[in-house]
């Protein structure tokens, strides 16, 4: 197993890179959140891989950090979830806005990935419940205490907040606010922001 590369970046076609290790050239596929961080061609990158062995092909998944990694191979583990369907996913969200959207079971927010139907998103929510919630979403968990935070949440969005200000007014929120007052109090923190 190929578990690091760090070489020289030769080049960028996302999703796709190509990282130069002592003159070998090696095409890894990466999620965009990676790609957006890497540096320059001709500068030193390191990444955490995971090697992909199929009866076609060796398909090399490079990854920034160690929890984007953990999170590839989680969603790999579910049925009907192949490795272009998690890239797909960690290109559209990041780590912690999946784990918030599978500790408050939220398939909406899954079905806006493109290539994520309602039926594969209920099964991403069912069997990573627990898992990805509990371990890499233990931050977003505690913002989220309240009963009502869910439907708070959802208020926000429907109201066309983006879900990065949503969430960040939702940590705002007193916990154990109603419904009302909780929608009332995240408002008030959209507005000052």
């Amino acid at each position: 197993m190929i578990g690091r590369i760090a070489g020289t970046l030769i080049e960028k076609n996302p999703p796709q890179i190509m990282v130069d290790c002592q003159g070998v050239g090696y095409e890894i596929d990466v999620p965009m959140s990676t790609f957006y961080n890497l540096p320059a061609l001709g500068e030193k990158v390191a990444l955490l891989t995971h090697l992909a062995i199929r009866e076609d092909a060796h398909v090399l998944f490079g990854f920034g950090a160690a929890e984007e990694r953990a999170t590839f191979r989680q969603l790999i583990k579910i049925s009907g979830v192949g490795a272009r369907t998690a890239l797909s996913i960690l290109s559209g969200m990041s780590v912690a806005d999946l784990a918030q959207a599978i500790t408050l079971q939220e398939a909406g927010r899954l079905t806006r990935v493109p290539g994520i139907g309602k039926k594969t998103a209920e099964r991403l929510l069912l069997e990573l419940k627990g898992k990805l919630g509990a371990d890499l979403g233990a931050a977003g968990a505690a913002a989220i205490a309240g009963d009502h935070s869910s439907d708070i949440l959802n208020a926000l969005l429907a109201l066309g907040y983006s879900d990065k200000e949503a969430l960040a007014a939702l940590k705002l929120v007193p916990a154990g606010s109603g419904v009302s007052d909780g929608i009332k109090a995240a408002l008030k923190a959209l507005s000052k922001s």
